[in-house]
């Protein structure tokens, strides 16, 4: 009788056929050469699917190398940002820096990162001083 459940395991005791060597397990993150796990990916892709739509490998596998890419991308402009104010931990703050200072991950980005700050901003008529302290009026563009 079968167990509860999806598929059985494949059964073979772990030898290629044929030979007395041991078969080498490969994930699929190692198949792809990926670090975040494809299996997992699938898994939550299938979860979230309505109508029992089948979701195939190849998107897995697809999703979790952009979600690799763009961790990537932000870790290091997030380290930049450290390395800028002369830190070695990356912090909220830093994480903020690097998605607002790039602007494809900023139109991306919308979320509000808590603990991440403001930029720095101080708008250029308040910077700039005026002989009789009056506001400065920007000229007119050239005809």
């Amino acid at each position: 009788m079968s167990h509860r459940g999806g598929k059985s395991k494949p059964t073979g005791g772990g030898v290629a056929a044929g030979s007395g060597t041991p078969k080498i397990i490969q994930t699929r993150s190692q198949k792809a050469g990926l670090s975040f796990p494809v299996g997992r990916i699938h898994r939550y892709l299938k979860r979230r699917t309505q109508n029992n739509v089948r979701i195939g490998a190849k998107a897995a596998v697809y999703t979790t190398a952009i979600l690799e890419y763009l961790t990537a991308e932000v870790l290091e402009l997030a380290g930049n940002a450290s390395k800028d104010l002369r830190v070695k931990r990356i912090t909220p703050r830093h994480l903020q820096l690097a998605i607002r200072g790039d602007e494809e991950l900023d139109t991306l980005v919308r979320a509000t990162i808590a603990g991440g700050g403001v930029l720095p901003f101080i708008h250029r008529t308040l910077t700039q001083h005026n002989a009789a302290n009056k506001p400065v009026v920007a000229a007119p563009p050239p005809v």
